[in-house]
C-alpha cells in the first residue's frame, strides 16, 4: 500500500496525535502570527529557567498559561522522577510562520535568510535542559544539528541528520493527508507539524537515552524579535570575523553590543569559523546567557509594561508541551535562588559524507554515558570511589569486560570478579546490593548506566552487566583523538556579568 494512502487507523502515535489536535488546539493561538522566533523562545525559555528570583514575575499574571500554542507531540513516553525536569528547545530554521505562510519580505531581508522556500522545516538547534529537583545547578545540552542518527517512521529513511527529524516526517505526513482529503491549509499546517513535533523528540530521547518532560519550539524570526526587544545584545568574541555572503556577519574582537540584525547574524554564522558549526553551538550558547543576563538588569520581570510586551511577543512565538502549566513552574524555580549553569555540547567522533551530504558521525552509546553523567553531577557523584566492582559480559565485545574492569582501577575503584554471564542481556545495568544506592549512583555517573537493587549482589561490590546495547569503554575511543573539538563545558551563572567569549 502507498505510504501516503494509509487510512488513518493505521497512523503512527505522533501522526495521529496531529490529525487528532489539528483543528482543537489551532484555534487556541493567538495574535497576527507574523514572525515566530526561535531564540525569542529558546533564550525566554531557558532565561526563566535559570533567572531565579526574578523569573517570579512571570507567575504575576494569570493569563499568562492559556497564551501558548500547545502540543501533543511528547505523548505517552517516559517521565523523569524524583521532580527533576528535562526540557527540550526546538528551534526551527523556518521562513514559515505557524499557519504555514511565508515571513514578511522585509523581516527575511533583515535575517539574510533568503525567501521562503528556503531553510525547510530543520530543526537546527537542539538544547536538551536538565532541571535538578533541588534546583542547585541547571545544565544545558547542546546537540549538534548535523549529527547522523537512527530513526523510525519516516517512510525511506532509516538514518538522517538529526535537524532533519522534524521535516521529513512533517512532509510525509502533509502529504499522506492531503491524500486522504484533508484541505484546510491552516490544519495540515498544524498536524504535519505535530508529527514533526514528535518524530524529532524521539530522536532526541533515543540519542541521549533520558526523558524529555517538557519541550518549547520556536522559529527563525526570534532572533531578531528578541534582539529588537533588547536594543540589541551583548556578546564576546576571541576574535573579528566577517562572513558577509552567508549570515553577514562583521564584527571585531572583543565585547560589543551588536544590533537585532547583527545579532541575528552572530548566532548564525558558521562560515569562516575553526570549527563551523560546533562554534556556532557555543555561540547561540553564549546568546542565551546574555540575554538572561539581559532580561535580569533590564528589570522586566519586575516591570509590568515590559513583562506585558514580553508575554505578548511569548505567546506569539512560542508553541509549549500540553500540561506544562508554566507560572506553577516558574514560581518553583523563582523560590530556588541564582541557580549556576552549565552549557555542554554533544561529542562527534567524525566529520563524514553520506549521500552527498555532509555528516557528524557519533557514538550513541558514548553520548548517552555523558547525558547521564552530566544529569548526575552531584557532590555524591563526584566523591571519591568506593567499593569493589564486578563486571559480567552478556552480551557485549569479547574483551569488554576485562578492558571496563581495568578503567575502573584506574579510577580508583577496587577490582572485582570478570567473567561471562550465562545468557544475552539486552540492556547494561548496575546492579547493587540493598542499602548500596548512593554507591551505584556514583558509578552510574561515570558509566551512564541505569541502576537495580539485586540481594543476588554481595555487601561491598556493586555488579556490572554488559549487555549487548554497551560500546566503547569510560575512556575515548581511539577514534576521538582527531574528532572534532566540542570544547570544554562551560559554568557561569545567570548573574552579575558573565558573559562567555566565543570564536
Amino acid at each position: 500500500m502507498d505510504e501516503y494512502a494509509r487510512p488513518q487507523s493505521e497512523f503512527d502515535d505522533s501522526e495521529r496525535a496531529g490529525y487528532r489536535h489539528a483543528r482543537r488546539l489551532s484555534a487556541r493561538r493567538r495574535g497576527t502570527h507574523r514572525g515566530r522566533g526561535v531564540t525569542k523562545a529558546l533564550a525566554a525559555t531557558l532565561s526563566a529557567v535559570v533567572l531565579g528570583g526574578t523569573a517570579v514575575g512571570w507567575a504575576t499574571e494569570s493569563s499568562f498559561d492559556n497564551g501558548f500554542g500547545r502540543s501533543d507531540a511528547i505523548g505517552d513516553g517516559p517521565r523523569s522522577l524524583d521532580g527533576a525536569m528535562n526540557i527540550l528547545l526546538i528551534g526551527l530554521d523556518s521562513r514559515k510562520d505557524l499557519d504555514g505562510n511565508d515571513l514578511p519580505r522585509h523581516l527575511l531581508d533583515k535575517l539574510h535568510a533568503g525567501d521562503g522556500q528556503e531553510g525547510g522545516y530543520n530543526a537546527n538547534t537542539l538544547i536538551l535542559v536538565h532541571v535538578p529537583a533541588d534546583m542547585k545547578k541547571i545544565t544545558a545540552v547542546s546537540i549538534p544539528r548535523d549529527d547522523y542518527v537512527a530513526v523510525s517512521g519516516i517512510p525511506g529513511y532509516p538514518k538522517v541528520k538529526i535537524k532533519e527529524a522534524y521535516g521529513l516526517k512533517k512532509a510525509a505526513v502533509e502529504n499522506q493527508l492531503a491524500a486522504e482529503g484533508m484541505t484546510d491549509p491552516k490544519a495540515l499546517e498544524f498536524a504535519s507539524r505535530e508529527a514533526g513535533r514528535a518524530s524529532v523528540v524521539s530522536a532526541v530521547r533515543d540519542l541521549t537515552g533520558v526523558p524529555i518532560d517538557r519541550f518549547a519550539e520556536v522559529s527563525l524570526a526570534g532572533f531578531y524579535d528578541l534582539a529588537d526587544a533588547l536594543g540589541g545584545v551583548e556578546v564576546c568574541l576571541k576574535q573579528p570575523v566577517q562572513d558577509l555572503e552567508y549570515s553577514g556577519a562583521n564584527f571585531p574582537a572583543g565585547r560589543q553590543r551588536l544590533n537585532p540584525e547583527q545579532s541575528l547574524a552572530f548566532v548564525r554564522q558558521r562560515h569562516g569559523l575553526d570549527n563551523g558549526d560546533l562554534d556556532r553551538t557555543h555561540r547561540q550558547q553564549a546568546f542565551l546567557t546574555s540575554v538572561a543576563l539581559d532580561l535580569q538588569r533590564s528589570g522586566t520581570f519586575t516591570d509590568v509594561g515590559k513583562l506585558s510586551a514580553l508575554m505578548d511577543a511569548a505567546h506569539r512565538d512560542v508553541v509549549l508541551s500540553q500540561g506544562w502549566n508554566v507560572t506553577d513552574f516558574l514560581r518553583t524555580v523563582g523560590a530556588a535562588g541564582s541557580p549556576a549553569v552549565q552549557f555542554r555540547t554533544l561529542p562527534i567522533l567524525r566529520y563524514d559524507v553520506v549521500d552527498g551530504q555532509d555528516v557528524n558521525v557519533v557514538d550513541p552509546a558514548a553520548i548517552r554515558r555523558e547525558v547521564a553523567a552530566a544529569f548526575r553531577d552531584t557532590p555524591a557523584a563526584r566523591s571519591a570511589p568506593t567499593g569493589t566492582v564486578d563486571v559480567v559480559n552478556s552480551g557485549a565485545a569479547d574483551g569488554a569486560a576485562a578492558t571496563l574492569s581495568d578503567d575502573l582501577l584506574a579510577r580508583g575503584y577496587a577490582k572485582g570478579t570478570v567473567g561471562n554471564g550465562p545468557a544475552l542481556t539486552a540492556t547494561s545495568t548496575i546492579q547493587y546490593a540493598p542499602g548500596a544506592e548512593a554507591e551505584a549512583e556514583q558509578l552510574a555517573a561515570v558509566l551512564g548506566l541505569p541502576i537495580a537493587e539485586s540481594a543476588s549482589v554481595a555487601a561491598g561490590h556493586l555488579k556490572v552487566v554488559l549487555g549487548t546495547d554497551f560500546r566503547a569503554t569510560t575512556q575515548a575511543p581511539a577514534a576521538t583523538s582527531t574528532a572534532p573539538d566540542v570544547g570544554k563545558p562551560v559554568d557561569t551563572s545567570i548573574a552579575g556579568d558573565a558573559i562567555p567569549c566565543v570564536n
